[in-house]
């Protein structure tokens, strides 16, 4: 008898992971899947490109209906069939529209919801967060119809979205709460590069911002965005990507136990032995995740337990940072900024607009940033990773691994 595998969650963790355990082991489970868009799964990853016009919805269906028929997967898509309640004493999940499924085993992928920011007017129309399919769609519907956009924060899905409007031919400003574009990945040096770079493209920024307030219509429509410096903006669209928190709700109220996120121990299995996570909704000793090199591990260690063979452990790993923006190269992994044990090695070169940082621990690289020419990103990632002694390779390993 093939025991019975509920996913609640169709995104990209939770997939991955089906994918993973139909190779490892596919004959062991009946697999039903709970999603609350009405879609196939996609790549999440790619909705930048598709707001840019690179690519349509199509184009970044990782696996269509069909694909799930021919597996032989239950899907429950739709706003009407997300899951709204676990009972974890019967072992069953309950849908919106009444749909009840059984379980032996429950995979929770639930992902994150955008965090929405504090400051009065946040409820007015026009106000959207970058997060899905839907959001993309309804951005796409001003472009065509509104001139003005306004994009809160200045990290890597803000300055995806602000491209992406201003080749939609929106006129685009981007409010940042830092002096440095990407604090989180970049230094002062390679931020000022990027700004010059997207300044160049037409987008424009304000920079150690504090947004005071959003000021709407007589419609109740977003109007405008009011700073505590006394200045203002008009604002026809205002998106906000100031962060996302993992979603628990469901989890919490089934008495399954959280702190930030869904505590998973190194199998990615929860306090409840018959309940695992993955994804952006859990909590992995003490990190929570928002990039998707660490989900894609999850969903094969995963898989790995699911599947019974039950040797794999979750390590997390510095995850590298790309920008998909076309014709903008930047890397950057670990610890870039480094401190007062640390060293560092630049190499710049203005006119070819290249800038390279790498930070050195007891004998160690343990951090990198790259614009520009980014070609052995990889390969200092893989020396990071492997803790490698570069003694040897020091002097000349800014310019590469060409350079050893």
């Amino acid at each position: 008898m093939k025991k019975r595998l509920v996913v609640i969650g169709n995104g990209m963790a939770g997939m991955r992971t089906v994918e993973e355990l139909l190779t490892a082991a596919p004959d062991k489970y009946n697999i039903t899947v709970f999603g609350a868009e009405p879609h196939g799964n996609y790549n999440r990853i790619l909705l930048s490109s598709v707001l840019c016009g690179e690519k349509n919805l199509a184009d970044i269906v990782i696996n269509d209906r069909e694909w799930y028929a021919d597996n032989g997967i239950c899907l429950h898509a739709g706003e009407h069939k997300a899951v709204v309640r676990i009972d974890r004493t019967r072992k069953q999940v309950h849908a919106q529209d009444g749909t009840v499924a059984a379980y032996d085993r429950l995979l929770i992928a639930t992902g994150s919801n955008a965090v929405r920011p504090d400051i009065p007017g946040n409820g007015l129309d026009g106000v959207v967060s970058f997060r899905d399919i839907v959001d993309v769609e309804t951005m796409l519907a001003y472009s065509r119809s509104h001139n003005k956009a306004v994009v809160l924060g200045g990290g890597l899905l803000g300055l995806e979205a602000a491209n992406g409007l201003m080749q939609r031919g929106m006129d685009v400003t981007v409010i940042h709460n830092n002096g440095i574009l990407l604090n989180r990945q970049l230094d002062k040096p390679a931020a000022k590069l990027l700004q010059a770079a997207l300044e160049k493209r037409g987008i424009k920024f304000k920079m150690a911002a504090k947004t005071q307030a959003l000021l709407g219509d007589d419609n109740g429509h977003v109007r405008s965005v009011t700073f505590a410096d006394g200045s203002q903006l008009p604002c026809d669209l205002f998106v906000t990507t100031v962060g996302v928190r993992p979603n628990i709700a469901l989890a919490q109220a089934s008495g399954l136990y959280c702190e930030r996120g869904i505590v998973v121990n190194d199998t990615l299995q929860s306090y409840d032995p018959s309940i695992y996570a993955v994804g952006e909704c859990i909590q992995h000793r003490g990190d929570t995740f928002g990039l998707v090199a660490p989900l894609f591990e999850q969903a094969k260690v995963c898989a790995n337990h699911l599947s019974a063979h039950g040797v794999a452990q979750y390590i997390t790993l510095p995850t590298s940072t790309k920008l998909k923006v076309t014709g903008i190269n930047l890397f950057s992994v670990g610890d870039f900024l480094g401190d007062a044990h640390s060293e560092t090695i630049h190499f710049t070169d203005a006119a070819l607009g290249i800038y390279k940082k790498l930070v050195i621990k007891a004998g160690k690289l343990v951090g990198a940033v790259l614009y520009g020419d980014t070609a052995d990103g990889s390969w200092y990632q893989e020396l990071l990773e492997r803790g490698q002694d570069i003694g040897g390779m020091r002097e000349g390993m800014i310019f590469g691994r060409g350079g050893v």
